[in-house]
This record gives structure tokens, C-alpha cells and sequence, in this order.
């Protein structure tokens, strides 16, 4: 069966029930049908409950063999459920764009999965549509300010707003708009992004209330005057607009596992791009109403964990108790350097070359940023047990265990074991830790990042990136944390360095304010913020019956 059919094979509880298992009032569910909700995330937080204990799901670096990161997240939670735990599960909603484009579907697979997944992977309840409208609000009105008069002086040429839409168009990336004449507006070269790239996106993810939200919105810079002065959403009086389209937006989404085991879904920034975590108000949210949340951080620990710790954390006071990175034996050895072709027969030199990729990304957690972690290995019916040993052996090296997890093929019950390490790791004391201070200079937090998480030599800024960070300094946003945009394929910024690559240099070539998000956004390689469609993608593969049954989603 596809994840699809198995996700149309199971019948749904309706989100009443799921909301009352989570011990959620009825004043503060807002049904979007049967199956779907939105919380009042406000009368939630304000309750005296104490948070539960925090779970980040990551993996190694991916790559085309793949590695079971939100599969395995379903599976714990749903494996918690099984041995008694009050747990809820919190993942970001997918983009249109992977969904149409590479990947498929993204809620899951096999027998975890959340559900109802066609919604979740589609218009679901309308946020990223929201998003999309706030962002290109903004840009008509930066554009019409310029168009009415131009009070505040700014340069056309000087513009870092960029409309977005939720799709990979590689059509506008870039292009040339107000043509036609003076009353179609003023000329100038434009750009899209896609949704999930949105410092929108990122705004609404990390604010902690529609308070929080407004100042963030205010913040954002749309571009600069004649004189190099920023000009902000809130200059352009956009801001309070722009948070009336996000107002049902900010509220988190509740659905289920295939299992009944509550969901909250929120927010979608991608993690090479952007900070790759779902919202800080989902993940209190379910803080608040769990005693055990398990969430995911985009791609590998080096891009959405180093993130989440870096900035959401940071910026949300929050602490995680444990942390389980993801490997597949498969994966493993590719980065040992085997053809896709080859997965499937033991090999366990190339796994052994393979398995620093892995045991790199185990001891960032577990000396760079100081928290108790297991490994959970995907297992495929083609691992042998000498390949599952020399994983099991390797971790233990490094004081951590290796649970196998079978929840694509078993759902919660493949998922037990894993739930039980989960548990007693929650257990220990941690010294969580940053992997840098705020108070050094934005290229020596850059540097930290790619020296002591990369384990790269050094960082170079082109002459560009460093007039950009003096300037950027200068204004007074120095202090803030840095995102990184690399390639999600290497701890590099060079996409064909597999494994566990020693002695490169990362260069940065731009560097960008996303004041709203709180952030600096450091560009390295070829990261492009509107991706493009493959030659086959797969939104040839979706369809929709006469019954409104839609196939070929993944």
C-alpha cells in the first residue's frame, strides 16, 4: 500500500475526541470540519500547568536513500502513547512546493503518519495562504508608497522586499514589473520567494503572541532610503494590516496520528533556508497540555537542530531533555561513498566510512550542545545484522545507544523501545548550552557555527558579505543570532562533500537582515529561496477521483 492508501484505510477519530484526550476545553477548540481544529492558544498558555519535558527529532545529513526524520517522530510519540505517556507530537505543515515538486507528501509514511494527511499536505487550514497574503501586502504598499509620492525616500534600486507564493516557480525568481506606463506603477527589478523562505514565515513562527507579532511585523525591512536609512513595515504603516490577515493563522492546527495521538501542525520554515522549526506557540502550546512533546528540526542536526537550539530555543526560553538523531544503514552508505544501486547488499566498509557522518552530528549534540541523545536507526529489511552491530558499536563509543525503529512498518509498537530509552534520557540532568554567544561579532558567531558544528577550518566572507556585516553592525544589529543558508547535502557548503568532510572553508556571500524574525541570514553556495520543479514532478502523479478522492500524494 502507498501512505496514502494506508492513511484512507484507517478511520479517523473525530478532532472532538483527540481534543479531549489532550485534555482540551471546548471554548478553546475552533473545528475546521471533523478532523481538523485550531486552538486558543492564549487561554492555553495562560493555565498554571506545568510544561512538559522537550524531544527534538534529527537526523544525519540527508540524502537520496532518505531517513525516516518525521516517520520516526510519529512513530516515538505514538510509541510513548503505548506505554502510558501523556504525549503530543508537534511537526511544521508542509510547503506546495516539495509536495508538487520532489518529494511528495510530507506528513509522515507507512503506519506513521498524521492524518487527515491529503489536507495536511494541502490547503490544510489555510496559514501559508495567510502568510503569502501578509507578504504580498507589504509589497503593494512599499510599491504603492513609491508610486503615491514617495514620503519616506526610498530607493527603488535599494528594495530587499521580494513577493512570495507557496510553489516551485523558478519563472520568478527574478523579474521586471510596473511596466506599461506611469499609472501601472513604477518599473523596477523584482522577485519571488517561495512562502516557506518568507521572513513572514519566520516572524510567525517565532512570535510568542499577536502583541509579539505585531512589533515583529513593524520590524521587518523592506529596503533603504537615498541614504542607506532602512525603511520598515511599521514606517510604511503596514504592519497592523498585515496582522489582521495572520490573526487565525498564529492559532496552531490539531489533528491526529494514525494511532489517535494529538498533532498540533504549525508553521513551515524549510532549514536551508530559513530556521527550519515549527512555531514557538504550537510547541507551548503543547508543552502546556503534554508531558511529553516530540518535535522535529528540518533536514541534519547541522542545519535544523543547530537552529533550533540557536535561535528558537534562544529566542523562546525554551530547554530540551533529550534529543534522538536519526540514521538509516542505507544512508550511512552513501556517505561511505556506495551507489543507490548497491544499497541493498552488505557492505560494511562502506559503512564503517560512512558512519562519521553520523557519529559527527551525535557529538555536536552531546558535547557542543551538551544534551543527553540516542540514536534511532530506520531499519530497512535489507540491513544485516553486522551492518546494525558496527552502528550500535561506533555510538557506544561515544556514551550513546542505538535503538531500532521499525514504526514505518509497525507504527507505535515499532516505535516502544525507542520510546522507552526516550523516557529515561528525559531523565538526566543537562547543561544545555549555545554553540555561540550573542555578544561577538556577526562573523565570529558564523565562524563558531561552521568551526565548532560544521567542523569546517574557517569562514570567508567575500568583500560584499563583509561590507554587508559592517553596515549591518553599524545599525545595531550586531547581537542578533545568524541562519545560515547552505546546501541540506554536507556539513559544507559544497553539496558533493558526503560523510564527514575535515579541513574546508565555508564562504559567505551575502548577508541579510530579517529584523522581524530577530535574525541575520548568512547565504553560502548556490541556496536559492524559490526553488524550481524537477523534470518529472510529481504533481503528475496526484489526481482526484469523482468522489473527491485524491491518489498519488505520496
Amino acid at each position: 500500500m502507498t501512505d496514502i492508501e494506508i492513511a484512507q484505510s484507517v478511520k479517523m477519530q473525530k478532532i472532538t475526541e483527540i481534543a479531549a484526550k489532550a485534555g482540551i476545553r471546548e471554548d478553546i477548540l475552533e473545528p475546521y470540519g471533523y478532523y481538523k481544529a485550531k486552538l486558543d492558544y492564549g487561554k492555553v498558555l495562560a493555565t498554571d500547568k506545568p510544561e512538559g519535558k522537550l524531544i527534538l527529532v534529527t537526523a544525519i545529513t540527508p540524502t537520496p536513500a532518505g531517513e525516516g526524520k518525521t516517520t520516526t517522530t510519529i512513530g516515538l510519540a505514538d510509541g510513548m502513547a503505548r506505554i502510558s505517556k501523556n504525549v503530543t507530537v508537534a511537526l511544521r505543515e508542509p510547503s506546495l512546493g516539495p509536495v508538487f515538486g520532489v518529494k511528495g507528501g510530507a506528513a509522515g509514511s507507512g503506519w506513521a503518519q498524521v492524518v487527515p494527511m491529503e489536507d495536511i499536505n494541502l490547503h490544510f487550514t489555510g496559514d501559508f495562504h495567510a502568510i503569502g497574503a501578509a507578504n504580498n501586502l507589504l509589497a503593494a504598499m512599499l510599491d504603492n508608497h513609491i508610486f503615491q509620492g514617495n514620503a519616506l525616500g526610498v530607493d527603488p534600486k535599494k528594495i530587499t522586499w521580494r513577493r512570495c507564493v507557496d510553489m516551485n516557480d523558478r519563472q520568478l525568481r527574478n523579474v521586471v514589473d510596473g511596466l506599461g506606463g506611469r499609472m501601472n506603477g513604477v518599473p523596477r527589478e523584482d522577485g519571488y520567494d517561495i512562502t516557506v523562505a518568507s521572513e513572514i514565515m519566520a516572524v510567525l513562527c517565532l512570535a510568542s503572541s499577536m502583541a509579539d507579532l505585531k512589533a515583529r511585523l513593524s520590524r521587518i525591512i523592506v529596503g533603504y532610503t537615498y541614504d542607506d536609512k532602512p525603511v520598515t513595515a511599521g514606517a510604511l504603516k503596514a504592519a497592523g494590516a498585515m496582522a489582521a490577515l495572520l490573526k487565525d493563522a498564529l492559532k496552531p492546527n490539531l489533528v491526529q496520528t494514525l494511532e489517535g495521538t494529538p498533532a498540533i501542525i504549525h508553521g513551515g520554515p524549510f532549514a536551508n533556508i530559513a530556521h527550519g522549526c515549527n512555531s514557538v506557540i504550537a510547541t507551548k502550546t503543547a508543552l502546556k497540555l503534554s508531558d511529553y512533546v516530540v518535535t522535529e528540526a528540518g533536514f541534519g542536526a547541522d542545519l535544523g537542530a543547530e537552529k533550533f537550539f540557536d535561535i528558537k530555543c534562544r529566542a523562546a526560553g525554551l530547554r530540551p531533555s533529550a534529543v534522538v538523531v536519526v540514521a538509516t544503514i542505507r544512508a550511512l552508505k552513501m556517505h561511505g561513498g556506495l551507489p543507490k544501486t548497491a544499497l541493498n547488499e552488505e557492505n560494511l566498509d562502506a559503512l564503517e566510512k560512512g558512519l562519521p557522518n553520523l557519529l559527527r552530528h551525535l557529538s555536536n549534540i552531546t558535547e557542543v550542545y551538551k544534551l543527553p541523545a540516542v540514536v534511532a536507526v530506520n531499519r530497512f529489511p535489507a540491513d544485516t545484522d553486522a551492518e546494525v552491530e558496527l552502528v550500535i558499536k561506533k555510538c557506544r563509543a561515544l556514551g550513546a545507544n542505538t535503538v531500532l525503529s521499525t514504526v514505518w512498518a509497525d507504527g507505535g509498537r515499532g516505535g516502544e523501545a525507542l520510546a522507552k530509552e526516550v523516557v529515561a534520557l528525559c531523565e538526566k540532568e543537562n547543561d544545555f548550552s549555545f554553540s555561540y554567544a550573542l555578544d561577538g561579532s556577526i562573523e565570529d558567531k558564523i565562524r563558531a557555527v561552521v568551526t565548532r558544528v560544521y567542523r569546517g577550518k574557517d569562514v570567508v566572507l567575500t568583500p560584499e558579505a563583509k561590507k554587508q556585516a559592517a553596515s549591518l553592525e553599524t545599525l545595531g544589529y550586531g547581537n542578533l543570532p545568524v541562519c545560515i543558508a547552505k546546501t541540506q547535502y554536507s556539513f559544507s557548503d559544497d553539496p558533493a562533500l558526503l560523510g564527514a568532510p575535515e579541513d574546508f572553508t565555508v564562504t559567505v556571500r551575502n548577508i541579510k537582515i530579517s529584523a522581524g524574525a530577530g535574525f541575520l541570514v548568512a547565504l553560502t553556495g548556490n541556496i536559492l529561496t524559490m526553488p524550481g520543479l524537477p523534470k518529472k514532478p510529481a504533481a503528475e502523479n496526484i489526481d482526484v477521483d469523482d468522489n473527491g478522492v485524491i491518489s498519488g500524494l505520496f
